[in-house]
């Protein structure tokens, strides 16, 4: 049923009372007075009692009542008239002795007495407390049960008596709805398991109890109705519900009280339908403006309807305003004891910290309710009274909690704030498990946004807490399941429909769990955070005249957070972004500034002291020495015991001066701060470059420095377990291998390395320069390259330095996947490396290995063009010398071995210089004083160039210059035929177009003969058109120009010599029935019977006699129109008649009943005749035959005019012709008779055939 509005059904009109304003009110039927008669008395005699100014103490009244004996009538109307003064406890009084009195007497009397009192008693329970107020003592108090109690032994005395009384019904069921309002809610059942807890079967009781009383009612109690939609209602039945109130609103359209839009809008409510709601609401209101539970259910509207609105919102202001001033409060003045409003209120007063009104208003509510969830917001105001209090009692605040959860079901079913409430307690408490666990079965059934957020939350303290405590754990499902949640958390403000305000927090802990293997979604995070914190600014806008550019952004900036500014440039800073960076970190030390002139007692020391630290690393990774230099300085002139600045300024200095200043900044840096770790790793690895070689690795500076930082300061430092790895590497690297006891020791020392980096590993899992230590290792010791790919891999991907990719290459090398490896070298070349003389040598060794292998010419010289410019960036580097001579001696080989088609002449002239250039370079090198390799295998290599590869390339020149000149001829003739063969074919293609255009010319020729003889033809066809035109129309008497008329012929023709009177005669009385079938109409062009006409019968006839002939000798053949019997019929008797009876020119004309049909037929159909197509077109074709058949049997010549011959061309314009001849001359008879047999061809085409 659709919901009903403003009383009626979906529109549907209904016979309401005269007068709707006049509504019946409770206790309107009781009178004002009432007589009680007296006994002793006269008869008429009685006692008045006034109802309306009752006795505070009714013991006299009653007294009366009962020496009277009167019956049950008076007992329950003052009673009720007690009951209407609400002095309900008085009007219960009155009807227990009148129970008393009435014992005597018949049980039955009792009955009214019985309902009566049960009735009141569930009116004291509505009002009663639900619990014990806080301070009575428990036994002065009667709650709710102790009245349903009651009302429940009269029901049960009033059983005993009648238990058919139907006003009984009606009352169990109010006490069975009272009664399931004091159980608590059941919780979830199993799917598919019904419900059967108390309080279900308690409303299930009072259904059957309503349904009862509408049955003896037979349908007409709308209270029973009513109380079966609240049963329904209270079920979660709200479709059924919703019945139950349209159904009373339909049958009792102007009832108030109770008022059933009131349940009608609860329902719809539920539904979903929230306008309809409050229009349901409205119109209760419209009805009845002092509804209390109409205007707080208006109110409640329209505080949901600003909670879809963020505080900040200007929409937020005026719907809450409305909801609390016009509805809620009106609601709190008409009734200052409504459950419901002081829920409302109370959680006005919490936003206003009012705790005493709060604690007042709750337990109002809570007290007089008769609603479970009311009791539940009760409930839930009292738990965030004392939860949200400067000093919160937690175990309070966690019980009132837990009975607002239960007093909705509680579990699956509870209530999701309080809920969320104890989660709040728990975590308060430090109970982190619990928490999780709750909010886990929070997110399960409502997806609520707070709680994943929540949840997320710890699951990335938990993650921050394991990091910070040292404790090696693997956090990464705790990292997954918070990045998870939170991520689901900021998906979630996207959408429009919730109107969800993001929250920083979120973002700060994304950014914080992506810091490690995600930098870049950190930095988003962080960027996001900084746009919605100027978005919330409120002078964000520029001024009048200005545009929002970079400096007005940067001026924004400033006022943002400076750790929040910090963080941004650090990311920036580790993506090697630096001038982003610097921008970012001198913006905080602005906003530094600003927010100690806001704050004077804000301390920003430790933080200008931090960015101006990183400020200064920005500057020395971005080259920029001297401003980090400053920075630093500047530092320790505020903090002369900073010892990282000091640091950075001993690294610089070795780095701009290695020889002078820089040892002696060092020496100083660590005899002032020699235990701090961060001054022994430097003072570490400057010893690993100013350091001499020791033969034994024992006697080593740098191991010495670094075994002591590990025995005496710390046995963990990750440096220099990693240098100690180092330098035993470098060790077995250069180790003798000669023997099995020197490979065996050398193995050893590669083991002691791998421990040393195993240990750092394990100290830090991150080490990636461990890693790679690691995977040297492999590859030197143990050969199995494929490992260390993998090892190097990992470690591309979290190490930004070039070694990795020199590493890559030398194993890509190894495994001879020379284009990988030539990528590797080239990607550290990037890397700031791009003057490392090193990695230019690696790159021609590989791309000299690639050359060998695909024995490509090209490749080599790669190689030798990256040797010369390794040579070129290290000139004292005799071995970059040697590099290039050996490319030369292998190019000059290659060249040597390539067949002459791969190669050329100017190739084999190169490769000769080079090798003379190897043979200098080898004998300078051998003559060196260090030379790379021994002198003799050098000056061997040299004497093979001068020897033998120098023959050997002089044959190359001969017989490589006898080659391309062959080669040349051929070519000169293959390049003659080619041209000669593109000639023949351009010239063929000429020929072939030439061809083509000569057929489109004669193509273009037809094309014009063609539209000339179409014009000419449609020429033509106009002239005849033109000509049928002036034979069709003629001129009447004032001038105009008007169709000729057509008459139908008559039946019978006319004999020759007969006037026109005699033939009308017999054309209207002489037709018999077979004639009528088998007339032709045809076409009459002149009005006028012309004498003239007759003498052409003859040639008539004749012209008949040669069609029947024509008609025979197709007579074999089948017509596509007609069938040949009929069209043979027809015409048959059409000549015979012309042939017995020959008819005169003024039997031609039609009789009156014929032209009349004529005339009838040109103004219906807007045409001149009736044409059926298929006959049309066999008498067309007829036509055309007799044409040609007179043309050869009747050549004769003919001294007729040129209008007389286009007469007979046209058969019946000839009557035309006549028609407007004004001196009636003579015209010759043969033509005459060729005009009327052809009128009558034309009429037999064109009019239509009746066949029998």
């Amino acid at each position: 049923m659709a919901p009903l509005l403003n009383g009626y059904t979906n529109g549907a009109s209904r016979h309401l009372p005269e007068d709707p304003s006049i509504v019946a009110s409770r206790f309107s039927d009781i009178p004002s007075q009432i007589d009680i008669p007296v006994t002793g008395l006269e008869a008429e005699e009685a006692v008045e009692v006034n109802l309306e100014e009752l006795l505070d103490d009714p013991t006299e009244l009653c007294t009366l009542l009962e020496q009277e004996g009167v019956g049950k009538h008076y007992w329950m109307v003052i009673a009720l008239a007690y009951a209407k003064q609400a002095k309900v406890d008085h009007a219960i009084e009155i009807l227990s002795k009148g129970l008393g009195t009435l014992n005597r007497g018949n049980p039955k009397e009792k009955l009214g007495l019985l309902s009566l009192t049960c009735w009141l008693y569930l009116w004291k329970s509505r009002e009663a407390p639900r619990v014990i107020p806080e301070g009575q003592p428990v036994n002065e108090t009667r709650l709710k049960d102790f009245y349903l109690q009651a009302a429940t032994g009269c029901l049960n005395e009033a059983s005993r008596i009648n238990p058919a009384f139907p006003p009984l019904f009606l009352a169990r069921g109010v006490l069975y709805l009272l009664r399931a309002s004091l159980q608590p809610h059941s919780k979830a059942a199993a799917p598919g398991a019904s419900d059967i807890s108390d309080r279900v079967e308690t409303l299930r009781q009072s259904i059957k109890c309503f349904e009862d009383a509408l049955r003896v009612s037979a349908g007409r109690n709308m209270m029973a109705i009513l109380g079966r939609a609240r049963a329904y209602f209270s079920l979660g039945k709200y479709a059924e519900a919703l019945d139950g109130y349209q159904e009373v609103l339909l049958k009792m359209p102007h009832l108030q009280d109770p008022d059933p839009r009131i349940g009608i809008g609860c329902c719809l409510w539920q539904l979903g339908h929230r306008e309809e709601a409050r229009e349901a609401w409205e119109r209760a209101l419209d009805l009845n403006s002092e509804s209390k539970i109409a205007n707080i259910l208006l109110g409640l509207y329209y505080i949901h309807d600003s909670s879809h609105y963020a505080t900040t919102d200007p929409a937020f202001g005026p719907i809450y305003k409305k909801a609390m001033t016009v509805y809620t409060q009106k609601a709190f003045k008409l009734d200052k004891e409504l459950p419901l409003t002081c829920a409302t209120f109370g959680s006005y007063f919490m936003m206003r910290k009012s705790w005493a009104t709060v604690d007042n208003l709750a337990r109002k509510a809570i007290e007089h309710t008769d609603v479970n969830a009311v009791a539940s917001d009760g409930w839930y105001l009292l738990a965030r009274k004392e939860h949200y209090q400067d000093r919160p009692d937690l175990a309070k605040a966690n019980d009132f909690y837990q009975k607002a959860d239960l007093a909705r079901g509680g579990g699956d079913k509870g209530y999701l704030p309080a809920r969320f409430g104890l989660v709040q307690i728990q975590i308060l408490q430090r109970d982190f498990d619990g928490a999780k666990f709750r909010l886990e079965k929070i997110i399960q059934q409502s997806k609520s946004t707070e709680a994943m957020m929540i949840l997320g939350a710890l699951h990335a303290e938990d993650v921050f807490r394991s990091q910070t405590s040292g404790i090696k754990e693997d956090r990464s499902a705790e990292v997954k399941k918070a990045t998870t949640l939170l991520e689901a958390v900021r998906l979630a403000w996207k959408d429009p429909q919730k109107k969800l305000t993001p929250d920083t927090s979120v973002l700060v802990y994304l950014a914080r769990l992506y810091e490690t293997d995600q930098p870049d979604k950190a930095l988003q995070c962080l960027q996001q955070v900084e746009q919605m914190t100027i978005s919330d600014m409120p002078n964000k806008e520029p001024p009048d005249g200005t545009e929002a550019d970079e400096a007005w952004a940067a001026k924004l900036r400033e006022q943002l957070s400076p750790q929040l500014l910090c963080d941004i440039g650090c990311f920036h800073f580790n993506m090697e972004r630096y001038d982003q960076a610097r921008e970012f970190f001198q913006t905080a030390l602005n906003a530094c500034v600003k927010a100690g002139e806001k704050d004077e007692g804000t301390d920003t020391d430790a933080l200008v002291t931090t960015i101006s630290y990183n400020l200064a690393r920005t500057y020395e990774a971005a080259g920029l020495l001297d401003e980090a230099k400053q920075v630093y300085e500047g530092l320790l002139a505020r903090h002369e015991d900073y010892t990282d600045a000091r640091t950075r300024l001993a690294y610089i200095e070795l780095r701009q001066k290695p020889t002078d200043d820089g040892p002696k900044a060092m020496a100083a840096l660590y005899e002032t701060d020699s235990t701090n770790l961060e001054v022994r790793s430097l003072f570490g690895w400057y010893l690993s470059r100013a350091k001499k070689r020791a033969p034994n690795i024992a006697e080593d500076q740098e191991q010495r420095h670094y075994k002591h930082t590990l025995q005496h300061y710390d046995k963990h430092d990750r440096y220099s377990l990693t240098g100690m790895g180092n330098l035993y590497l470098t060790t077995a690297r250069e180790m003798r291998r000669d023997t099995d006891q020197d490979k065996e020791k050398r193995r050893k020392t590669y083991e002691k390395a791998v421990e040393f980096y195993d240990k750092a590993l394990q100290l830090d899992p991150r080490n990636a320069y461990a890693a790679q230590g690691i995977a040297i290792a492999l590859v030197e010791d143990r050969k199995d390259l494929t490992a260390a790919v993998q090892v190097f891999s990992k470690i591309r991907d979290t190490v930004k330095d070039p070694s990795v990719y020199v590493n890559l290459g030398h194993v890509f090398a190894e495994l001879k996947q020379y284009s990988r490896s030539i990528e590797s070298y080239e990607a550290a070349l990037t890397h700031n490396r791009a003057s490392d003389p090193q990695i230019l040598a690696c790159l021609g060794r590989v791309w000299l290995l690639k050359g060998k292998q695909d024995k490509s010419p090209s490749a080599m010289k790669t190689a030798l063009s990256y040797s010369h410019r390794a040579l070129a960036l290290a000139p004292q580097q005799i071995h970059f010398q040697f590099n290039i001579a050996f490319v030369q001696i292998q190019l000059a080989q290659l060249i040597h071995i390539l067949p002459e088609s791969q190669r050329t002449l100017e190739d084999v002239v190169k490769a000769s210089e080079g090798l003379e250039e190897a043979i200098e370079s080898f004998g300078e090198i051998a003559q060196s004083k260090n030379p790379p390799y021994p002198r003799h295998d050098i000056e061997q290599r040299a004497n093979m160039g001068r020897n033998t590869m120098r023959r050997q390339l002089e044959r190359a020149v001969q017989n490589q210059t006898e080659y391309e000149e062959k080669n040349a001829a051929k070519l000169q003739e293959a390049r003659d035929l080619r041209e000669a063969e593109i000639r023949r074919r351009a010239e063929e293609k000429r020929r072939a177009e030439e061809q083509k255009e000569v057929e489109k010319q004669k193509i273009r020729e037809e094309r014009d003969k063609m539209a000339q003889l179409s014009r000419e033809l449609a020429e033509k066809r106009a002239e005849e058109e033109k000509r049928r035109d002036d034979a069709e129309y003629t001129t009447d008497e004032e001038g105009e120009r008007v169709k000729r008329t057509k008459k139908k012929k008559g039946g019978k023709r006319k004999k020759k010599g007969e006037d026109s009177d005699t033939g009308t005669e017999a054309g209207d009385g002489g037709e018999d029935k077979a004639a009528k079938k088998t007339r032709k109409k045809k076409k009459a062009q002149s009005t006028e019977p012309s004498s003239a006409a007759g003498s052409s019968n003859e040639e008539g006839v004749a012209k008949n006699k040669r069609k029947r002939k024509r008609l025979a000798r197709r007579g074999g053949k089948e017509d596509k129109f007609k069938s040949q019997e009929m069209i043979v019929d027809s015409d048959s008797q059409d000549d015979e008649r012309q042939a017995a009876a020959p008819l005169t020119n003024g039997q031609a004309s039609n009789d009156e009943d014929g032209d009349t049909q004529m005339r009838d037929a040109e103004d219906e159909d807007g045409e001149n005749v009736v044409r059926p197509k298929p006959r049309k077109r066999v008498i067309e074709e007829d036509d055309d035959d007799e044409e040609e058949e007179d043309e050869e049997e009747d050549e004769e010549p003919s001294n007729k005019t040129t209008a007389e011959i286009d007469a007979e061309e046209h058969g019946g314009h000839k009557g035309a012709s006549f028609a407007d001849n004004p001196h009636g001359d003579p015209v010759d008879e043969s033509v005459g008779a060729a005009g009327d047999a052809g009128a009558r061809e034309l009429a037999m085409s064109e009019a239509p055939t009746v066949v029998s």
